[in-house]
């Protein structure tokens, strides 16, 4: 147990909470460049993709303004 303790600390935790965020922008903003890419390339209409995009683009707005309100 003293080792995982050694190996888990705050520094450890800051760096997995950021790249877990850094992630999930990467695929809400991908998926919404993937539905502007098929809406213009192929003229389909995917609205999975655009699903994945806004439900990330809320999630991020709604925890902005909970953070902001709350602290």
């Amino acid at each position: 147990m003293r080792l995982i303790s050694r190996l888990v600390d705050e520094r450890f935790l800051d760096r997995r909470r950021r790249s877990t965020s850094v992630a999930g922008i990467t695929g809400g903003v991908l998926a919404l460049c993937l539905f502007e890419w098929r809406l213009l390339v192929d003229h389909t209409l995917n609205w999975d993709l655009l699903a994945v995009g806004l439900v990330f683009v809320l999630v991020k707005l709604a925890m902005m303004t909970w953070y902001y309100l709350t602290d």
